[in-house]
């Protein structure tokens, strides 16, 4: 493995840059030339191999593959906002050690203050964007996204699959003596993954159709209406540095007035001002209206709880869902 060039101040100085959300280009930053490079040093070390992933939904992933060959860290835990996180210097440490062999990141331009440090970190060691392995004609790029794609893929459990197979083929080339077990155990979190899909389509369809709309802190969800046939609406855009504005407030509150729509939904990651000022609005208006449940969108639940992995924090999204709005 080469060894690790930049200082630390200045990676920490690329680390920390400001980049506004939403500022790069539709795609986002992605490694695959990076990767392409640095994939072709195979790992010539003892097991296990380190990794470190930005979200805990892909370290998940990365744990999973992995299994006893990989040890994972998630650099943002329960409650952490990827698209306003910044890494501490402790962060930037793991990162740039020559310890840590790969970093998993979901890509799209979540991790928003990130990029250039990405960027930069991937010229030295391998660098993977999980989400390079679903194809750009599946993602969602809707007009409100400004020309960006929908980065919150995982909302999607087919698209997540897609994901899951590119750390495997990641791993199989950096590690090839253990290939046959990233294989075997990306069948068996994937046959998990196709299984929780058709409870996931089962518990929405039981939902009647009038009442199939999901009001939610922000535009998490795109993935989840899409794929399982329920209407999402955020209160502010794909990113949480995005300002919801009054007028978006009062647009909301006249649609769930209008359709007398029975609960709306915090988000562990995002401040509850705006879902609690819609209830309020509702109220106002002689609507009564309740929070139907906390959901966990940008970030898993607690370690060593169901909600701490990726299919537990699903299945309480879905049944949080069902229970509100059934």
């Amino acid at each position: 493995m080469k060894a690790f060039q930049l200082t630390a101040l200045t990676f920490t100085a690329l680390a920390l840059a400001a980049l506004p959300a939403g500022c790069d280009s539709r795609h986002g930053y992605s490694d695959a030339e990076a990767e392409s490079e640095a994939v072709a040093r195979t790992f010539e070390g003892s097991p296990p191999i380190r990794a470190v992933a930005t979200t805990g939904m892909v370290a998940d992933i990365v744990a999973n593959v992995g299994g006893e060959h990989v040890v994972v860290e998630a650099l943002m835990g329960e409650g952490t906002d990827p698209h306003s996180y910044r890494p501490s210097p402790g962060d930037v440490k793991k990162l740039a050690s020559p310890r840590t062999h790969i970093v998993f990141f979901n890509g799209l331009h979540l991790e928003g203050k990130m990029i250039e440090a990405l960027e930069q970190l991937s010229r030295q060691k391998l660098v993977v964007a999980v989400t390079d392995g679903v194809p750009r004609a599946l993602l969602r790029a809707p007009p409100e996204f400004q020309n960006q794609y929908d980065p919150h893929v995982w909302f999607d459990l087919s698209l997540w699959v897609k994901c899951v197979e590119k750390v495997r083929d990641v791993l199989v080339r950096f590690d090839p003596p253990r290939a046959d077990d990233y294989r075997a155990n990306t069948r068996r979190y994937v046959a998990a993954l196709v299984e929780l899909d058709e409870v996931v389509r089962r518990e929405i369809a039981s939902i009647p159709e009038e009442r199939r709309t999901l009001v939610t802190a922000h535009d998490a969800f795109g993935y989840f209406g899409r794929a399982y046939g329920i209407e999402v609406l955020g209160v502010q855009g794909i990113s949480t540095d995005s300002e919801a504005g009054v007028r978006r407030i009062n647009t909301l509150v006249d649609l769930i007035v209008k359709r007398r729509i029975k609960a709306v939904f915090v988000e562990s990651s995002v401040s509850e001002a705006n879902i609690r000022a819609l209830v309020e609005g509702c109220r106002a208006r002689g609507h009564e209206i309740r929070v139907g449940g906390q959901l966990f969108s940008d970030a898993m639940g607690s370690p060593g709880t169901p909600e701490g992995t990726y299919l537990g924090m699903v299945s309480h999204n879905v049944r949080t869902i069902v229970e509100a709005l059934k």
